[in-house]
């Protein structure tokens, strides 16, 4: 029996650096990379743990000028749904988390 996909928004396998901004109430500067992006949600990989059901905050870095200084990002809020381990070595392990996104704006580069 062939297992169909379940999610309501088709997924965008994009490798985009990501920045948690926030757990709750408490403040994060962490760095990580996306798997998979859709309107509903992303999948990202991190060093750091977050709590299933916790609010997040976050920022997409979708286009990044060659200065580095101009970057185009989305700041997102959402809630985390669920984590594993990702098994791999060097930079590709961590562990993946899956967030909803509920809000999003575009930041303009100043």
């Amino acid at each position: 029996m062939e297992m169909s996909d379940q999610r309501k928004s088709k997924r965008f396998n994009l490798r985009l650096p990501i920045r948690l901004v926030r757990e709750g109430d408490r403040r994060l500067d962490e760095e990580g990379e996306t798997v998979n992006l859709s309107s509903g949600g992303v999948l990202f990989r991190s060093n750091v743990e977050l709590q299933i059901g916790s609010p997040i905050e976050y920022m997409i870095t979708l286009q990044q000028t060659s200065d580095h200084q101009h970057a185009i990002q989305l700041h997102c809020v959402g809630k985390v749904v669920r984590h594993h381990r990702w098994s791999g070595s060097g930079e590709e392990a961590g562990i993946a988390m899956a967030a909803t996104l509920e809000r999003y704006e575009f930041v303009r580069p100043d």
